[in-house]
């Protein structure tokens, strides 16, 4: 009985360590990560359609 509240109280703490412990992005870095990927988007498109007309 020691063991399962043991392994119980020890799975609990660790779950709450890695769950508070994220990174929290602003509004300003989640539209810069927009930004970065529809960037990255139209510059893969302009390459597809430059070896096409190649």
């Amino acid at each position: 009985m020691k063991k399962l509240a043991f392994i119980l109280i020890t799975i609990i703490t660790v779950g709450t360590i890695f769950t508070s412990c994220r990174e929290e992005k602003t509004t300003g870095e989640k539209i810069e990560d927009g930004i970065e990927e529809v960037g990255d988007g139209l510059e893969d498109a302009a390459d597809d359609i430059e070896d096409e007309l190649d």
